[in-house]
């Protein structure tokens, strides 16, 4: 039985060109995340269903400007387009343009267009089009361009239809005529490359004498024939880039002359400039900006408590109803007590996560994430980043790893190791639920001025502290690190627009699942684990935890309920968990921390939210009322400290552990990223060095200062 591969097609545009939306409408909910082969650059996969029954995949590839590549992102997009013999060829490539500003849009298009791959323009935003006063002749850019030229709304789903059907067409698959005219000096190499190596058309065998480097699917002995090729005749890469873009504008000028029927109007820009005066102010731009974060901090607080709640209790009720009603025996145990408050730990965090992803979300689809990048710059370089230094850093809210991928963007390479060293200091989603259920037990619900939830403002607070220890590191690492290189900021600041609101949902789906489906495989794996080593012990020093507990409290007149407690309370203590604890107790004990604490903050190294997950599962264990449903908050607030016979987490304990996990690197995936993109351990290292000295420091001053 033979299986055929699915069509394949391959969307490519420049950033802000509505790219994401046509893919999330193609695809809806069935998309995957996933990496390009031998690479850590993510691609969005998903597939779609087309008129004639089949089902095509739809690869959403990195928004370029050129197919020259400057960037890991863009040299991953022109392999993409110049593998035309790889399985993973695309059958099809939707060039998506902005209809708004089509002239910046042509000069990718005619590049793709002329490696001679089945092609189709799609002309996006077609309605800021229409109300900037500009139409297009669709047939006469389609002839010219030897493509199917047809105008979207991917925000909207109009023209997608029309689009679909040219996906199955046969028309289209190569341009009447190359846009480029090849230099005379390029016409002999590009012919002996053509006729040696088996190349297409003369543009593809062009880019492979352009780009020496980047293209790796080239096995050694076809990359050492084109570098043959390459001395033979003289040839330079790069020599003829700038005239051929300027060539190419100048072809788009005199197209765009003969297709566009009406001239465009200005009044639609004059208002994004005046929202642009407001939002970009000297003082007004920070302003506006720190009261999103406000309004962002306040919501996760106030808006996710009721479902958090309700989580809470569902999770403490089912782990009570399976102590009670299932068989007594070590699976019962391991459900009740291991597996299902490790899960509870981390579902019930699952709204304020879709909290902090709807904001970014709407942020982005509405222009403004772009602002923000442009705002900061300022600030950036006067602490040794690049104004490109904020794309990772405000990525590093959600996650720290695709946020360090994403400073292959700066070219510069003392800024780009520096935004990686510092990235991980931005307070991700992972310490999210550390950061919630610490302030929920330390402090106080209330309201300031009658407006501000106290708990909100002590969350931004713990951002803005990570984010300050970010600039500050930064610029001790740009003054140890002695490279006299500048590199300046360059982008285009999308237009505004109201969030699409089904891209938001996409989002805040794709996001809490992975979230989720990631942080539960580890939380599973380590409360079985957990609850394996809180069960048990070496020796027979559980078999006579009673005996033990008697001879200790013979003296003492203790309840059925006291002397099993204590009981449960020897056999953690006397567990493989409590010697693990136990041991580093010392080194912890200045940060107020004992070691149930130790345990969960060794077992958190994997991920920082698994700190939840432990705690969650080490006090649950300790609990033997088989009636108790009480939450993971109020075991927590119930938790005595031995030495003192108060709580356990008094305010400077729980100050000291927000400010450790603020700090403190805390995540074996983020390291294993630093080491591929550093490309050796030296850097992950120092970073796991020095932020491990900072979390220690800071948490031993705060605990000593409030204590």
């Amino acid at each position: 039985m033979t299986s055929t591969r699915r069509s394949r097609i391959v969307l490519v545009g420049n950033p802000n060109s509505g790219k994401s939306s046509l893919f999330n409408f193609l695809t809806g909910l069935n998309q995957k995340i996933g990496n390009f082969p031998g690479v850590t650059v993510d691609k969005r996969a998903g597939s779609t269903s087309l008129p004639d029954g089949t089902v095509a995949e739809v690869v959403d590839l990195p928004g370029i400007y050129s197919i020259y590549p400057r960037s890991l992102d863009e040299r991953i997009v022109a392999e993409v387009l110049l593998d035309h013999h790889s399985p993973a060829a695309p059958d099809k490539v939707v060039i998506i343009v902005d209809g708004s500003n089509l002239k910046r849009g042509l000069l990718l298009a005619t590049q793709v267009i002329d490696l001679g791959v089945p092609a189709i323009v799609a002309m996006n935003m077609m309605d800021l089009a229409s109300k900037a006063g500009i139409s297009y002749d669709f047939k006469k850019l389609s002839e010219r361009l030897g493509v199917p030229v047809l105008g979207i709304n991917a925000r909207k789903g109009i023209g997608l239809e029309d689009l679909k059907k040219q996906l199955i067409s046969k028309n289209g698959a190569a341009p009447i005529k190359q846009v480029f005219a090849m230099p005379q000096e390029a016409v002999a190499p590009v012919a002996e490359l053509r006729g040696q190596l088996g190349v297409d058309n003369d543009y593809e065998a062009y880019q492979f004498l352009e780009q020496p480097n980047s293209l790796t699917f080239l096995s050694n002995e076809r990359s050492g024939a084109v570098e043959v090729i390459r001395k033979r005749h003289g040839f330079f890469p790069g020599k003829f880039q700038g005239a051929e873009t300027i060539n190419r504008y100048s072809y788009i000028q005199q197209l765009l002359d003969e297709v566009v029927i009406k001239p465009s109007n200005e009044s639609w820009r004059d208002r994004s400039r005046m929202l642009d005066r407001i939002l970009l102010h000297k003082v007004w731009g920070y302003v506006i900006f720190f009261g999103i974060l406000l309004l962002i901090f306040q919501s996760i607080f106030a808006w996710a408590t009721v479902l958090q709640d309700f989580i809470d209790a569902t999770f403490a009720e089912i782990s009570s109803w399976l102590g009670n009603n299932l068989p007594a025996g070590t699976l019962t145990d391991l459900l009740s007590e291991g597996i299902i408050p490790g899960i509870g730990g981390i579902v019930i965090f699952v709204p304020q996560i879709a909290i902090l992803f709807a904001f970014i979300s709407m942020l982005e689809e509405s222009g403004y994430m772009a602002r923000v990048v442009f705002l900061m710059d300022k600030i950036m370089r006067k602490f040794g980043l690049n104004g490109k230094s904020v794309v990772p850093l405000i990525s590093g809210v959600a996650c720290a790893i695709p946020a360090v991928m994403a400073t292959r963007t700066i070219d510069n390479w003392k800024e780009r190791i520096t935004t990686i060293l510092v990235t991980p200091l931005m307070s991700c989603s992972a310490r999210l639920p550390v950061f919630t259920i610490l302030i929920a037990l330390v402090v106080p619900e209330k309201t300031v001025l009658g407006v501000f939830n106290l708990q909100g403002l002590a969350l931004m607070g713990l951002y803005l502290l990570g984010f300050g220890a970010a600039l500050i590191s930064a610029l001790v690492v740009s003054w140890l690190i002695r490279v006299k290189e500048r590199s300046y900021l360059i982008m285009e600041l999308p237009m505004y627009r109201v969030p699409k609101w089904s891209n938001v949902g996409y989002t805040i789906v794709e996001k809490t699942r992975t979230f989720v489906w990631e942080a539960g495989k580890v939380i599973l794996a380590i409360s079985i684990v957990l609850w394996v080593l809180a069960s048990y012990g070496p020796g027979d020093e559980m078999a006579r935890a009673e005996e033990a507990v008697l001879d200790q409290n013979a003296n003492a007149r203790l309840t059925e309920q006291g002397l099993a407690d204590r009981v449960e309370a020897y056999k953690l203590e006397h567990s493989y968990a409590g010697i693990i604890g136990k041991s580093i107790e010392p080194l912890i004990k200045p940060l107020g921390y004992d070691w149930k604490i130790g345990i969960a903050l060794i077992t958190s190294f994997a991920a920082r939210e698994v700190f939840v997950g432990t705690i969650a599962t080490i006090y649950s264990i300790g609990s033997v009322d088989e009636d108790d449903s009480g939450t993971i908050k109020e075991r927590l607030r119930e938790e005595v400290n031995p030495e003192t016979g108060g709580p356990r987490f008094t305010p400077a304990v729980g100050f000291s552990l927000l400010v450790f996990y603020t700090f403190a690197m805390q995540c074996m995936s983020t390291l294993a990223v630093v080491y591929r993109e550093t490309k050796g351990w030296k850097w992950p290292m120092i970073q796991l060095g020095y932020m491990t000295t900072l979390a220690y420091l800071s948490a031993l001053f705060v605990y000593q200062i409030m204590s």
